[in-house]
Protein backbone atom coordinates (compact mmCIF):
# COMPACT_ATOMS: atom_id res chain seq x y z
CA UNK A 1 0.00 0.00 0.00
CA UNK A 2 1.43 3.54 -1.03
CA UNK A 3 0.33 6.51 1.95
CA UNK A 4 1.68 9.76 1.18
CA UNK A 5 2.39 12.49 3.96
CA UNK A 6 1.24 15.54 3.79
CA UNK A 7 3.96 17.02 1.92
CA UNK A 8 1.76 15.00 -0.74
CA UNK A 9 4.59 12.55 -1.54
CA UNK A 10 3.54 9.27 -1.79
CA UNK A 11 6.70 7.25 -3.41
CA UNK A 12 7.60 5.45 0.16
CA UNK A 13 5.85 1.92 1.49
CA UNK A 14 4.13 2.16 4.29
CA UNK A 15 2.08 -1.17 5.24
CA UNK A 16 -1.67 -0.57 6.19
CA UNK A 17 -1.08 -0.95 10.15
CA UNK A 18 1.61 1.76 10.02
CA UNK A 19 0.30 5.20 10.88
CA UNK A 20 1.89 8.12 9.49
CA UNK A 21 1.40 11.55 10.96
CA UNK A 22 1.50 14.52 8.92
CA UNK A 23 4.13 16.56 9.06
CA UNK A 24 7.26 13.95 8.85
CA UNK A 25 9.59 13.69 5.94
CA UNK A 26 9.80 9.97 4.03
CA UNK A 27 12.20 9.54 1.55
CA UNK A 28 12.17 7.83 -2.05
CA UNK A 29 12.14 4.01 -1.83
CA UNK A 30 11.84 3.95 2.10
CA UNK A 31 9.67 1.18 3.40
CA UNK A 32 7.64 1.03 6.99
CA UNK A 33 6.15 -2.48 7.81
CA UNK A 34 3.45 -3.20 10.56
CA UNK A 35 2.80 -1.57 13.38
CA UNK A 36 4.98 1.16 13.61
CA UNK A 37 4.90 4.70 14.02
CA UNK A 38 5.92 7.67 12.47
CA UNK A 39 5.67 10.83 14.39
CA UNK A 40 5.43 14.95 13.49
CA UNK A 41 8.95 16.15 12.17
CA UNK A 42 10.96 13.55 12.15
CA UNK A 43 13.13 12.71 8.79
CA UNK A 44 13.34 9.62 7.26
CA UNK A 45 15.96 9.44 3.92
CA UNK A 46 15.57 7.60 0.91
CA UNK A 47 15.92 3.70 0.68
CA UNK A 48 15.40 3.01 4.85
CA UNK A 49 13.95 0.36 5.89
CA UNK A 50 12.00 0.58 9.06
CA UNK A 51 10.93 -3.30 10.63
CA UNK A 52 7.91 -3.97 12.46
CA UNK A 53 7.16 -1.99 15.71
CA UNK A 54 9.15 0.73 14.64
CA UNK A 55 8.25 4.37 16.65
CA UNK A 56 10.01 7.54 15.20
CA UNK A 57 9.42 10.28 17.60
CA UNK A 58 8.89 14.15 16.80
CA UNK A 59 12.58 15.55 15.32
CA UNK A 60 14.28 12.25 15.16
CA UNK A 61 16.40 12.53 11.88
CA UNK A 62 17.56 9.15 9.95
CA UNK A 63 19.82 9.34 6.70
CA UNK A 64 19.49 7.63 3.37
CA UNK A 65 19.89 3.68 3.40
CA UNK A 66 19.30 3.27 7.42
CA UNK A 67 17.78 -0.08 8.52
CA UNK A 68 16.31 -0.42 11.70
CA UNK A 69 15.59 -3.90 13.04
CA UNK A 70 12.22 -4.63 14.58
CA UNK A 71 11.25 -3.15 18.14
CA UNK A 72 13.32 -0.21 17.77
CA UNK A 73 12.13 3.02 19.56
CA UNK A 74 13.73 6.31 17.98
CA UNK A 75 13.09 8.91 20.44
CA UNK A 76 13.28 12.66 20.26
CA UNK A 77 17.25 13.90 20.13
CA UNK A 78 18.39 10.70 17.78
CA UNK A 79 20.03 11.51 14.58
CA UNK A 80 21.43 8.36 12.52
CA UNK A 81 23.63 9.57 9.11
CA UNK A 82 23.46 7.35 6.19
CA UNK A 83 23.84 3.04 5.99
CA UNK A 84 23.19 3.23 9.83
CA UNK A 85 21.87 -0.22 10.71
CA UNK A 86 20.00 -0.86 14.54
CA UNK A 87 19.68 -3.92 15.70
CA UNK A 88 16.57 -5.91 16.90
CA UNK A 89 15.23 -4.35 19.98
CA UNK A 90 18.16 -2.17 21.16
CA UNK A 91 17.33 0.74 23.14
CA UNK A 92 18.26 4.75 22.70
CA UNK A 93 17.62 6.98 25.69
CA UNK A 94 16.64 10.42 25.69
CA UNK A 95 17.44 11.64 29.36
CA UNK A 96 19.98 10.73 32.31
CA UNK A 97 17.62 10.66 35.26
CA UNK A 98 14.01 10.37 34.21
CA UNK A 99 10.77 10.68 36.17
CA UNK A 100 7.40 9.52 35.62
CA UNK A 101 6.09 12.79 37.80
CA UNK A 102 8.68 15.39 36.59
CA UNK A 103 8.71 16.49 33.25
CA UNK A 104 12.03 16.92 31.56
CA UNK A 105 11.22 17.53 27.71
CA UNK A 106 13.91 20.45 27.73
CA UNK A 107 16.41 18.37 29.31
CA UNK A 108 16.80 15.63 26.33
CA UNK A 109 20.55 14.74 25.14
CA UNK A 110 20.92 14.16 21.70
CA UNK A 111 22.81 11.36 20.31
CA UNK A 112 24.17 10.88 16.97
CA UNK A 113 25.37 7.39 15.28
CA UNK A 114 27.92 8.02 12.52
CA UNK A 115 27.40 6.85 9.21
CA UNK A 116 27.94 3.35 8.46
CA UNK A 117 27.86 2.36 12.10
CA UNK A 118 26.20 -1.10 13.63
CA UNK A 119 24.26 -1.44 16.86
CA UNK A 120 23.92 -4.72 17.54
CA UNK A 121 20.23 -6.62 19.01
CA UNK A 122 19.36 -5.52 22.79
CA UNK A 123 21.92 -2.92 22.82
CA UNK A 124 21.39 0.03 24.63
CA UNK A 125 22.82 3.34 23.90
CA UNK A 126 22.75 6.22 27.16
CA UNK A 127 22.03 9.53 25.86
CA UNK A 128 25.01 11.79 25.08
CA UNK A 129 27.24 9.05 23.95
CA UNK A 130 27.92 9.51 19.97
CA UNK A 131 28.84 6.45 17.97
CA UNK A 132 31.24 6.69 15.65
CA UNK A 133 31.68 5.95 11.72
CA UNK A 134 31.83 2.45 11.14
CA UNK A 135 32.21 1.52 14.54
CA UNK A 136 30.46 -1.51 15.82
CA UNK A 137 28.39 -1.84 18.96
CA UNK A 138 28.03 -5.86 19.52
CA UNK A 139 24.66 -7.46 20.77
CA UNK A 140 23.78 -6.67 24.21
CA UNK A 141 26.46 -4.02 24.89
CA UNK A 142 25.51 -1.07 27.17
CA UNK A 143 27.30 2.58 26.05
CA UNK A 144 28.19 4.84 28.63
CA UNK A 145 30.62 6.62 26.37
CA UNK A 146 31.85 8.04 22.74
CA UNK A 147 33.01 4.83 20.81
CA UNK A 148 35.43 5.69 18.60
CA UNK A 149 35.39 5.69 14.00
CA UNK A 150 35.80 2.08 13.58
CA UNK A 151 35.63 1.03 17.10
CA UNK A 152 34.59 -2.26 18.39
CA UNK A 153 32.92 -2.38 21.77
CA UNK A 154 31.35 -5.30 23.51
CA UNK A 155 29.66 -5.88 27.54
CA UNK A 156 28.44 -3.74 30.21
CA UNK A 157 29.94 -1.14 30.62
CA UNK A 158 30.98 -1.47 26.58
CA UNK A 159 34.27 -1.81 26.35
CA UNK A 160 37.08 -1.45 23.41
CA UNK A 161 37.45 -4.96 22.03
CA UNK A 162 38.70 -3.94 18.81
CA UNK A 163 38.59 -2.77 15.65
CA UNK A 164 36.28 -3.32 12.71
CA UNK A 165 36.46 -2.65 8.49
CA UNK A 166 33.68 -0.70 6.88
CA UNK A 167 32.47 -4.26 5.61
CA UNK A 168 32.39 -5.13 9.18
CA UNK A 169 35.38 -7.54 9.60
CA UNK A 170 37.71 -7.60 12.84
CA UNK A 171 40.84 -5.72 11.76
CA UNK A 172 44.15 -7.65 12.80
CA UNK A 173 46.63 -4.69 12.73
CA UNK A 174 50.50 -5.34 11.85
CA UNK A 175 53.39 -3.86 14.46
CA UNK A 176 53.40 -1.55 11.73
CA UNK A 177 49.67 -0.50 12.38
CA UNK A 178 48.49 -1.75 9.34
CA UNK A 179 45.51 -3.79 8.81
CA UNK A 180 43.76 -5.12 5.11
CA UNK A 181 39.95 -5.78 5.60
CA UNK A 182 39.87 -9.53 4.36
CA UNK A 183 37.17 -8.89 2.12
CA UNK A 184 37.41 -5.49 0.53
CA UNK A 185 41.50 -5.75 0.60
CA UNK A 186 40.98 -1.84 1.77
CA UNK A 187 43.57 -0.97 3.78
CA UNK A 188 43.81 0.87 7.38
CA UNK A 189 46.13 2.19 9.57
CA UNK A 190 46.90 2.25 13.47
CA UNK A 191 47.65 5.00 15.37
CA UNK A 192 47.59 7.37 18.49
CA UNK A 193 44.41 4.90 19.55
CA UNK A 194 42.80 5.72 16.70
CA UNK A 195 41.84 3.76 12.85
CA UNK A 196 42.13 5.61 9.74
CA UNK A 197 41.24 4.36 6.21
CA UNK A 198 44.10 5.09 3.67
CA UNK A 199 43.65 5.93 -0.02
Amino acid sequence: MERSTDSGSSDFFAHETAVIDKGCKIGKGTRIWHFSHIMPGSVIGKNCNLGQNIVVMPDVVLGDNVKVQNNVSLYTGVICEDNVFLGPSMVFTNVINPRSAIVRKNEYIPTIVREGATIGANATIICGNNIGRFAFVGAGAVVTKEVPDFALVVGNPAKKAGWMSKYGHKLDFDDNGVAFCPESGDKYILEEDKVKELP
